[in-house]
């Protein structure tokens, strides 16, 4: 069974920066295209941004020139650089590849707040 373990959250002022990073065991990452989530008390999961198997990105707006999503696959890892964060940034953020075909995982706690 795949397990996805997101870390690398916290609490941050605005226009800090954090890294976040999504792990896997039980299968291999670099076979996916893989997505970074956030979600919101009350609010559907949105996605952040992805990164296909060639490397190829693609962010939402409200992210683009701020975050930067990559991998390393010797590691079987994504990862999610967040730098001049923002309030509107507060969310829990998890990792799944494109078609959420594997479980979700905790999940990491972004709170960006003065």
């Amino acid at each position: 069974q795949v397990q996805l373990v997101e870390s690398g959250g916290g609490l941050v002022q605005p226009g800090g920066s954090l890294r976040l990073s999504c792990a896997a065991s039980g299968s291999i990452l670099s076979i996916y295209t893989m997505d970074w989530f956030r979600q919101t008390p009350g609010k559907q999961r949105e996605l952040v941004a992805l990164i296909t198997v060639s490397g190829t990105t693609q962010y939402r707006d409200s992210v683009k020139g701020r975050f930067t999503i990559s991998r390393d696959n010797a590691k079987n890892s994504v990862y999610l650089q967040m730098d001049s964060l923002k309030p509107e940034d507060t969310a829990v953020y998890y990792c799944n590849t494109n078609s959420m075909q594997f479980n979700w995982g905790q999940g990491t706690q972004v709170t960006v707040t003065s």
